[in-house]
């Protein structure tokens, strides 16, 4: 899943996927959380996310940053998961330098987990693009990975690895369970291929679908999902192999992504 004006959003990912799930094993108890979670189905859906400078700091400082982010998820338990996501942003900094950056990905998992194909695309300016295209598949006790792009590679990960449909599962199984923070290595092909994310999942307290809430987003004005109980979700990513002294966030500006519209789309069950 890509990230935010790097090879693109996966907090914004995450966090939608969380709010869009239908029919989350309602009243699971505990140990039969993630199992009940796996028969759920998940809602397809498409949002757009306006994107918009909050602070910039530091000496490469960013005078305007502006974007939009549109998002596709489909599929079933039975057929698998599609996800299409493209990021279109601009940056402006000092002497009125822009950057334009363009980030288009689409991935499939199936409903088991076992399975994940992905294809991420990066352009910067007029730049050549930067394309990573692979697959991976769960066998055992280890996940094989094979990368077709940016280099024809083979490696294996650590089989408590996670995709991303199903670290959404895990984290919805961990709020209805009552649980405030969740921890799991996520793998989604981003960056180069070859990294696996430490996660950080917080979670906050159930927002039941009968209440009223100050600020709306598009989502709760929708008849499907508004009667839904919710909870805010932050999901934060640091580099598995990273060591310590990396690990610290000196990054020179921040950038909100506020969705802006969100449709439900037709869903087709499993049969």
């Amino acid at each position: 899943m890509p990230r935010l004006l790097g090879n693109a959003p996966r907090d914004a990912r995450s966090l939608l996927l969380a709010i869009a799930a239908s029919a989350i094993a309602l009243g699971a108890p505990g140990g039969q959380a993630v199992a009940a979670a796996a028969r759920a189905a998940f809602l397809p859906h498409q949002a757009l996310y306006e994107l918009s400078l909050v602070k910039s700091r530091g000496s490469a400082s960013i005078n305007s940053a502006r974007g939009r982010i549109l998002y596709n998820f489909s599929g079933s338990a039975c057929d698998g998961y599609t996800s299409e996501f493209r990021q279109v942003s601009e940056l402006e900094s000092g002497e009125d330098k822009v950057t334009l950056s363009d980030l288009r990905s689409t991935s499939w998992e199936d409903g088991a987990g076992k399975s994940y194909r992905f294809k991420i695309d990066t352009r910067m300016n007029d730049t050549d693009s930067s394309p990573i295209d692979g697959v991976a598949e769960r066998t055992g006790d280890h996940i094989t990975v094979k990368l077709k792009q940016p280099a024809a590679k083979t490696f294996t990960l650590d089989g408590s690895t996670v995709f991303p449909t199903e670290q959404i599962r895990h984290i919805i199984a961990a709020a209805r369970d009552g649980k405030s923070v969740l921890e799991l290595m996520v793998y989604d092909g981003s960056d180069n291929g070859e990294k696996v994310y430490n996660t950080l999942a917080v979670i906050g307290q159930p927002i039941p679908g009968d209440r009223t809430i100050a600020s709306p987003d598009p989502s709760t004005q929708n008849d499907v999902m508004k009667s839904l109980t919710r909870w805010p979700v932050t999901v934060s990513y640091y580099d598995h192999d990273a060591k310590a002294k990396e690990v610290l966030d000196y990054n020179d500006f921040v950038v909100s992504g506020a969705m802006g519209k969100f449709d439900v789309k037709d869903s087709k069950p499993c049969k």
